[in-house]
């Protein structure tokens, strides 16, 4: 059994079952790999990708097995190579950071900022994507932070950090009947076509929870993973919008009228994770920690000796977490 075998079959695994695909992201050839993961099953005797002639069709219940241990091996080969790193030159090295649309644009460009200022020879990569896609990337090995507020708790293998607090704005052009309300009831809002996020997406639940306890039923007309996307057709007078209040800028939406609706909705916490078995370099703890102050190495290396969620809730449950 090769390394290169574990990893031929892990990256078709994660390209939809796609060889040729996979051969081109790994610079060899297609009837490389195709070789090397028969000579694999030949040797473990069980099939870890069902065919159709010459196609993969599916994983075998075998070959989920093998994967699971072999996305385990290839982590910590990962592992071993950041360890040489950091002791080798711990200035050099690469950050991939998972996110939504919110985060990118509105929370993380000044810590970005700074990070890079400090450490020039850091690639960093950032991903977006839906929460759930988020936490599905740190959680398989494929980035090293997810940043979101949704869909991480569905992830077992995540140490997933509190890092603020946010809550909600009402977004009306002006002119519109709300826009002389300074705390509209939840009932005034439901009301009128709401234009917010995708399920999923940004707190949402928060907000379709609060609808729910008051026995309202939302007319959400239109739906987006991006907030400005959703200003715009605010602007169009689709709907009333709801955004994450760090969302909106005073100069380039002086065009609408922004209502704080922190009294209607319950506050939304964003967390950051890494997968459990993670190597932090010295620039990740640095990174973490200008993202989240409270976040700092010694509460980081406290973090991952928890074991569970009650203990990980023991250990911020003093911590006020800063509100954006």
């Amino acid at each position: 059994m090769k390394l290169q075998q574990l990893r031929y079959i892990w990256e078709v695994a994660h390209h939809d079952l796609n060889v040729s695909a996979t051969a081109q992201v790994l610079y060899t050839s297609q009837p490389g790999i195709s070789k090397q993961i028969r000579l694999l099953e030949d040797e473990l005797g069980v099939e870890i990708f069902a065919r159709s002639g010459k196609h993969l069709t599916r994983i075998t219940p075998a070959g989920e097995s093998i994967l699971k241990v072999a996305g385990e091996i290839l982590r910590k080969v990962e592992s071993i190579k950041q360890v040489a790193q950091e002791f080798s030159d711990e200035t050099k090295g690469s950050l991939s950071i998972s996110t939504t649309h919110t985060q990118a644009r509105y929370a993380l460009p000044s810590v970005i900022e700074s990070f890079m200022g400090k450490f020039p020879d850091v690639s960093l990569h950032m991903h977006q994507g839906t929460p759930m896609q988020i936490a599905e990337m740190a959680a398989n090995g494929g980035v090293d932070f997810a940043i979101a507020t949704e869909a991480m708790e569905s992830f077992g293998d995540l140490i997933m950090m509190p890092c603020y607090r946010w809550n909600r704005s009402i977004l009306v052009p002006k002119g519109h009947p709300l826009a002389g309300h300074s705390a509209p009831t939840l009932e005034e809002v439901a009301a009128y076509p709401l234009v917010t996020y995708v399920f999923g997406f940004t707190g949402r639940s928060k907000l379709d929870e609060a609808f729910k306890s008051r026995n309202l039923t939302p007319r959400v007309v239109f739906t987006a993973a991006d907030a400005d996307v959703i200003k715009t057709y605010v602007r169009l007078g689709v709907g009333i919008g709801i955004v994450a209040t760090m969302a909106i800028d005073d100069e380039l939406d002086d065009d609408l009228v922004a209502i704080d609706a922190s009294h209607l909705f319950a506050s939304s916490i964003t967390q950051i994770g890494f997968r459990k078995g993670t190597f932090l370099r010295g620039y990740m703890y640095d990174f973490i920690e200008r993202f989240a102050p409270h976040l700092t190495s010694n509460m980081v290396n406290k973090a991952i000796k928890c074991h569970n969620k009650q203990e990980m809730e023991e250990l911020f449950k003093d911590i006020e977490l800063p509100v954006h």
